[in-house]
């Protein structure tokens, strides 16, 4: 059956190579992709099996075939090979190695800043066809188009690495006066093997966000792509041994989070995970490492981000950030604005021009690789189903939609922007996350009534004020619960500054140098310079 399925795959120019059934366990795959639009020309070949040890291998036993789907038409492009508890387990064996014997606390900061920059520096020699990979990832898997890949998540991801490489020779800690018979000093050390589990809606620049600090404080990794959308990381694991990443530092291994994500969060050998993605998988990961080892734990969860907009904001900038607050990338997008908060002044006239804005959107709907192509399909059936749950949702519990809230043409999975308007704050479209291209505008009067729809939901992601107003500015950034405040603007991270939740959005902090401190475990020291017993 499955032979069957690659063999069609070869006939469509995705596969450079016919598997057959008997020997789909056995082998690493190759198969080549041929860009030919106006945007990219080039062909790529990626491999496709777990990158362990700095070496191509088969999964132990088999594993899983999983299927990469093309969003925009439904139909599967090709298949990778995933593997189970067994792999994980060699992984881990091999990163402990490295951890051990060539990284760690074995290998200079500076050392290990040179290999991040390199890593970076290879990341641009072939920016190209990485924007491409990445953008046919997120076509088959998000819909993002290409410049916006280019511009964003490579840019991003490249900038990340540099940002982390600077920092590998400077963790340190401090000195500690206490007497004069008594010295104390703290050090900065790495847990060791770090677990890494990327989400499906921004593989490449999560994959920089946790391998660099991961890196530069001297960790070993075993990453996990998510099993939707794994070219990207498929992509530069050959570049990190170019870079000269020293074997087992980097192990990937693909698989679905039930098998190679659970055995990950569970395994004694993992001294720490970072995860992107979900509350509810979020707290999975947490019971499995309470169950296990204790595993230091960093989440990176869900969001219901509010933008308020006050009387007294520039009008046209505001509906532009409200608009990309909640369309860039589909609105699958953990910061996604989804609840706007408009005061009743400006309230029509913001309708009607956040309104125009998603209408162009509307038109402007297809895949990455198309020009002028804004918007494109939700990640996979799935999930087109459930943001199409959540639209209908709405409407029985009494929402209006005020544009969208259908599918956008025959195939694939499109949904149009949709916009609710009388929405009530008990709705599930006002409380739990939708992740997609789905907003409600509702009218407000005053700080305080805002205040309290904006801090009630069990989120605490980020929010969004637009106003004029500097002093109200700081009032509503100090008083919304919230990890990230965006003022006059939405959804802009910054590489240098802290980004992480409250609530129920997540524990720590990834960007910036506190995430230094999450990838970094203290030892205090006492010394003893005179005191006699």
């Amino acid at each position: 059956m499955q032979g069957d399925r690659i063999s069609k795959l070869w006939r469509y120019g995705v596969c450079s190579t016919v598997i057959p059934s008997s020997q789909l366990s056995k082998m690493v795959k190759t198969f080549t992709h041929k860009f030919n639009t106006k945007l990219y020309k080039g062909t790529v070949a990626i491999k496709a099996g777990l990158f362990i040890d700095g070496q191509w291998v088969d999964p132990t036993g088999g594993g899983d075939m999983i299927d990469v789907v093309d969003p925009s038409t439904g139909k599967v492009i090709t298949v990778i090979p995933g593997g189970g508890a067994d792999d994980v387990d060699r992984a881990v064996k091999a990163a402990r190695k490295a951890f051990k014997t060539c990284w760690g606390l074995k290998v200079p900061g500076s050392r290990r800043g040179k290999i991040l920059d390199n890593i970076a520096d290879l990341l641009e020699k072939h920016a190209d066809a990485l924007a491409a990979v990445e953008a046919l990832n997120l076509d088959m898997m998000s819909g993002k188009p290409l410049p916006a890949t280019r511009a964003l998540d490579l840019a991003g991801c490249i900038g990340m690495i540099r940002y982390y490489a600077g920092w590998a020779d400077k963790i340190h800690g401090k000195t500690i006066e206490t007497t004069d018979k008594k010295m104390a000093y703290t050090r900065h050390e790495p847990w060791g093997v770090v677990g890494a589990i990327l989400p499906w809606n921004g593989p490449l620049v999560v994959a920089a966000t946790k391998i660099a600090p991961a890196l530069a404080t001297g960790n070993t990794v075993v990453l996990k792509p998510s099993e939707i959308t794994p070219l990207s990381a498929l992509f530069i694991a050959d570049l990190l041994n170019e870079a000269g990443v020293p074997p087992g530092v980097v192990n990937i291994i693909n698989g679905y989070g039930h098998t190679v994500g659970a055995a990950m969060s569970s395994h004694p050998g993992i001294d720490k995970i970072t995860f992107t993605g979900s509350t509810l998988t979020g707290r999975k990961i947490l019971k499995a490492s309470a169950e296990s080892n204790l595993k230091n734990v960093t989440l990176e969860l869900g969001g219901k981000s509010p933008t308020i907009v006050f009387d007294d904001a520039n009008l046209d900038q505001a509906i532009k950030w409200a608009s990309q607050g909640i369309f860039m990338n589909m609105g699958q997008v953990c910061i996604a604005g989804s609840r706007i908060y408009v005061q009743e002044g400006i309230y029509d006239k913001f309708l009607e021009g956040f309104t125009k804005v998603a209408a162009t959107l509307t038109s402007a709907t297809g895949r990455p690789f198309e020009e002028g192509s804004q918007h494109g399909p939700q990640v996979s059936k799935t999930q087109f189903e459930r943001v199409m749950g959540y639209i209908n949702s709405g409407k029985s519990e009494g929402a209006k939609v005020h544009m969208g809230g259908e599918r956008h043409g025959e195939e694939g999975y499109f949904i149009k922007p949709t916009v609710f308007v009388d929405a009530k704050h008990s709705m599930k479209i006002m409380q739990e996350e939708i992740f997609g291209p789905v907003c409600s505008i509702v009218k407000f009067q005053t700080e305080e009534e805002v205040i309290e729809w904006a801090n009630d939901t069990t989120y605490g992601l980020a929010a969004s004020v637009l106003t004029e107003n500097s002093a109200r500015a700081i009032r509503m950034a100090n008083a919304l619960e919230a990890g990230s405040v965006f003022v006059n603007c939405a959804s802009w991270v910054e590489v240098n500054v802290p980004f992480g939740g409250y609530k129920q959005s997540g524990i720590g902090r990834e960007f910036g140098q506190e995430a230094l401190d999450v990838y970094t475990q203290v030892k205090a020291v006492h010394i003893n310079i005179g005191q006699v017993l």
